[in-house]
């Protein structure tokens, strides 16, 4: 526990302030860090240090924008400074979709919000409904749903496999009560709860 606050506490020593914004050195990223990158807020997903044996150290990435829900693949390099993001997570309900759009209700408040579909496409293939997720508020403006790294869905359809197919190690096409289609193992059925990863929107392992 002491470990985590000091590290917490080193982190936060070595951001710099440009323009009233906290400043961090890529060196520094870490799952889960919000970064302002052209034009956007992005969460870091994950990272990895490079050192080639020639040529400048970098930091390969990969980000998704909380706007969007669009996933990218970003190299920055080695020492360069981004602005961290000050964002505010909300814990709301996922109560239905009203047309276009989807509402969220705060469980202590009970004020509710709409995020049109347009802007929470990629979520709403893992949202159920009464799912507790954080809603994602910058200066003011909710700006995107913030996924966890897994949720438990339940399959709706799938074709059943093949006797022996277990051994064999392939796949088939299941598709999820959300409507999400993924990839499973044969001995997957309709009915089974899976563990799905909400960065690959990929099968993990029943539940």
């Amino acid at each position: 526990m002491l470990d985590a606050i000091l590290e917490e506490l080193l982190f936060h020593m070595k951001m710099e302030f440009t323009g009233g914004k906290k400043m961090i050195s890529v060196n520094d990223f870490r799952t889960g860090l919000t970064i302002e990158v052209d034009n956007g807020i992005w969460r870091v997903l994950d990272f990895q240090h490079v050192k080639p044996g020639k040529g400048a150290a970098f930091v390969r990435s990969k980000l998704r924008n909380l706007r969007t829900g669009a996933i990218q693949e970003k190299t920055f390099r080695g020492g360069e400074k981004v602005a961290k993001a000050q964002i505010d997570n909300r814990k709301m309900q996922y109560l239905y979709a009203d047309g276009t759009n989807h509402v969220f209700m705060d469980n202590e408040s009970y004020e509710q919000i709409e995020l049109p579909a347009t802007q929470i496409e990629y979520e709403l293939k893992f949202l159920k409904e009464n799912m507790e997720i954080n809603i994602v508020m910058y200066q003011g403006e909710t700006i995107g749903v913030d996924l966890p790294n897994t949720v438990e869905l339940k399959v709706a359809e799938t074709e059943p496999g093949i006797k022996g197919d277990t051994s064999s190690g392939g796949s088939k096409p299941a598709t999820l009560e959300t409507g999400l289609v993924v990839q499973v193992p044969f001995f997957v059925n309709e009915g089974d709860t899976l563990v799905i990863n909400t960065t690959e929107a990929s099968y993990v392992s029943r539940a």
